[in-house]
């Protein structure tokens, strides 16, 4: 079950929710406006085998390989909705 971000484009509220399947009708938790757009969602996981602050893009992606394979991922979605 994947956890998508959304934005109201009623008040601007942002959050999250659960999506169980893709017809799902999402509802502002806010406003219960109607209108909400998916948001890019960036992610990184810690390298174990690094030192310090350093983390990489999940998946083995460059970080600008993980924004752009994001985009498009997001791009796909909101054309199905």
């Amino acid at each position: 079950m994947p956890i998508y971000e959304y934005i109201c484009e009623d008040c601007q509220t942002h959050f999250e929710k659960i999506v169980l399947n893709k017809t799902q009708e999402i509802a502002c938790p806010k406003c219960a406006g109607k209108r909400n757009a998916i948001q890019l969602s960036v992610f990184s996981s810690a390298n174990a085998m690094s030192s310090g602050n350093s983390t990489k893009a999940s998946g083995g992606f460059s970080g600008a390989a993980a924004v752009a394979a994001a985009a498009d991922a997001v791009a796909t979605e909101s054309s199905r909705i």
